[in-house]
């Protein structure tokens, strides 16, 4: 008789963000560095923002493992697969820094149209550019304020839909919603 070593379990992506900063999910130091450039986050976000799927993340119960901050885990979840993307969205949407492949912090920030329903790499075309929001991790972020960021998009630009913006920013607000199958 084969006795199941494993669970599979659906969480929305805002509940696993938080385990990883409250350290309840760790990153072992056997883990490569983060090695995926913008556009690969830029795409990550844009699948969630239209409901394909990312994959799933492989947590380890262990009591004892080196993480990457030089502790040990003590029981903790290690994360075996899907740091790149766990990774990524703490970037992208909680404004955290990433240490890339060359152990240096990177900001990696990722703008959305609202309009056109689109996201870019921060650039410094879209940085003047009205139309875009140049970081989403202001959306996420526990301060924002939906009806004044709105008021203020659409006084910058008076031609836009004010219900289809707001729609915009919930779908885009929306997607720490999505589950995650860990």
């Amino acid at each position: 008789m084969i006795i199941q070593k494993f669970s599979v379990n659906q969480y929305p992506i805002q509940i696993i963000l938080s385990w990883v900063q409250a350290g309840e999910i760790a990153i072992p130091e056997i883990q490569r560095p983060f090695v995926w450039n913008a556009v690969k986050v830029r795409n990550l976000i844009d699948s969630l923002f239209r409901g394909y799927p990312i994959g799933y993340l492989i947590t380890w119960q262990n009591p004892n493992v080196r993480l990457k901050d030089g502790s040990t885990s003590k029981g903790k979840k290690i994360l075996i697969d899907g740091q790149q993307r766990i990774t990524a969205l703490m970037s992208a949407i909680l404004g955290k820094e990433v240490i890339n492949s060359d152990y240096q912090k990177k900001r990696i920030r990722i703008a959305f149209n609202p309009i056109e329903r689109i996201f870019e790499v921060l650039n410094s075309a879209i940085q003047k550019n009205r139309r875009w929001i140049p970081d989403i991790s202001v959306i996420f972020s526990p301060e924002f304020k939906i009806f004044k960021y709105l008021d203020k998009y659409c006084e910058l630009n008076p031609e836009v839909n004010r219900e289809d913006i707001y729609e915009s920013f919930e779908s885009l607000k929306s997607i720490v919603n999505v589950p995650m199958v860990l």
